[in-house]
């Protein structure tokens, strides 16, 4: 049978029998997405990514939503995304998607006047310490807060990211070691604004604002994501978030069909970028179920 669109997953949440919270959850976005690209006339399967058996070059497009695993099977993926860009084409496209699965795209976003946070990238295999790439970002890189994140530039669901105290640097060194050995890294300046407001995620489809949230850490850690006790609560966005968030899409390299513009106040007060999400993004269409008629429409408008 022949398809228009294929609705990427990952091997966990292709179990539609599964009785996880995380996958009903999962299911229930995806059946939102489905059932809108079926209205318009669409013929809609749903896949995990690396189902062996599937003929990639019975669809038209190949839909990425919660192609999670990916990170964790990052060579075996690479691969895979190689293979599949030549039978199909990709929602984001290829280009957008390989731009955005490495953070070094936020050295762009700053170079078009997107604010960001204060970072210092370390490439793989780079010869220093962390305490050496903690002065260089102190002395030369203008941060103004003690306390750093480190992570890795191919990263998702918070992998390997961690607040750090200049007195807790020494017992970060060895697993900062071996992560510089095998991937590239980023330091960036500790957001407080992050633990003590949120983060706001903005839904951006076409190039335009449809739905936002507003992401809390629990009491006692830095990280908003659920996997980690965080919290989500339907927001109602500013003028001015909405139109920050508008033109974060727009430096992209290409306009991309949907987008999640995560932002917050950074130290200095201004709206800043923590990250462009166009690859796999958790986009809450069971909070606002219209939003995926969005995307629907402007899949079919922008691709058929």
């Amino acid at each position: 049978m022949a398809y228009d669109v294929v609705i990427l997953t990952d091997r966990k949440y292709a179990n539609t029998e599964s009785n996880e919270k995380s996958v009903a959850t999962v299911l229930i976005e995806d059946t939102l997405v489905s059932d809108a690209l079926k209205n318009n006339g669409l013929r809609v399967t749903r896949k995990s990514w690396d189902d062996a058996e599937f003929d990639w070059t019975s669809t038209k497009y190949a839909l990425f939503r919660s192609t999670w695993d990916c990170f964790e099977r990052f060579p075996e993926f690479s691969l895979w995304l190689k293979n599949v860009s030549s039978k199909t084409q990709l929602i984001n496209s290829e280009n957008l998607i390989g731009w955005n699965i490495d953070k070094h795209y936020m050295q762009d976003m700053a170079s078009a006047g997107i604010t960001i946070p204060k970072t210092l990238f370390i490439e793989k295999g780079t010869l220093t310490s962390l305490k050496e790439a903690y002065d260089n970002a102190i002395e030369n890189h203008n941060f103004s807060s003690k306390a750093f994140v480190l992570k890795p530039c191919f990263s998702g669901g918070a992998r390997h990211t961690y607040k750090i105290l200049p007195e807790e640097i020494i017992q970060h060194e060895v697993v900062f070691q071996e992560l510089i050995a095998n991937e590239a890294m980023m330091l960036q300046e500790f957001q407080q604004n992050i633990v003590e407001q949120g983060e706001i995620s903005m839904m951006v489809f076409n190039g335009k604002f449809t739905n936002a949230v507003l992401k809390i850490a629990k009491p006692g850690d830095f990280r908003v994501q659920d996997d980690f006790g965080g919290s989500v609560q339907e927001y109602t966005p500013s003028e001015e978030e909405i139109k920050f968030a508008e033109k974060v899409v727009i430096a992209a390299p290409e306009l991309p069909i949907y987008a999640r513009v995560d932002i917050f106040k950074d130290n200095d007060g201004n709206w800043a970028l923590a990250e462009l999400e166009i690859f796999e993004p958790e986009l809450w269409f069971r909070l606002y179920p219209k939003a995926a008629d969005t995307l629907a429409t402007s899949i079919k408008e922008r691709l058929f």
